[in-house]
């Protein structure tokens, strides 16, 4: 299996081949995940890994689309980044954009009205909210994230994003696609 870690700092996913612009960290391939196209060959990757590091991004729209051209058909996706209630997604100056469960559904969700964002196709395989370990000790996080094992349920989460986000705060998302070609 061949894996991608991007933006992979000094805590690089065993294995995997490192990407990141500072020469400063476990990278193996020095480059700015902002200039395109990143140093692979189509259809290269079985594993991308992107660990916070998608909210740093100046355009998350061609950073994916970058990722779909360098994974191969079925390969896994995988990001996380902090939940846009978290104070951490606002701690850090460097941080970009701020991301909901949602953010990527302009991917994965066939939605007429938006189809000119892109043309690439990722299936969701999971999508994972922390909470803050009160709502996590009350079973709130066991709520928001029960879609993933029983459909019939998501839309516990867009509840709980619409309407108790902001006072059952989340702490990290965490995103898994297959890829489509």
């Amino acid at each position: 299996m061949k894996i991608l870690d991007i933006g992979c700092g000094k805590h690089k996913t065993p294995g995997a081949i490192g990407l990141d612009f500072n020469p400063r960290t476990d990278a193996d391939v020095i480059h700015n995940l902002n200039q395109f196209p990143y140093p692979f060959p189509d259809n290269e990757f079985d594993l991308i890994v992107g660990n916070q590091v998608i909210e740093h991004v100046d355009d998350v729209l061609a950073v994916v689309k970058e990722l779909y051209r360098i994974a191969k058909p079925g390969a896994t996706i995988r990001l996380d980044t902090p939940h846009y209630t978290d104070v951490s997604s606002y701690r850090d100056p460097t941080h970009k954009h701020h991301l909901t469960c949602e953010s990527f559904m302009y991917f994965t969700e066939k939605r007429p009205e938006f189809e000119f964002y892109s043309d690439i196709t990722l299936k969701t395989k999971k999508i994972y909210v922390t909470l803050l370990k009160l709502w996590r000790i009350l079973g709130i996080e066991f709520l928001v994230n029960c879609g993933n094992k029983y459909p019939q349920l998501r839309f516990l989460r867009r509840f709980w994003e619409s309407y108790l986000c902001y006072i059952m705060r989340g702490k990290n998302l965490y995103f898994e696609f297959e890829v489509l070609k």
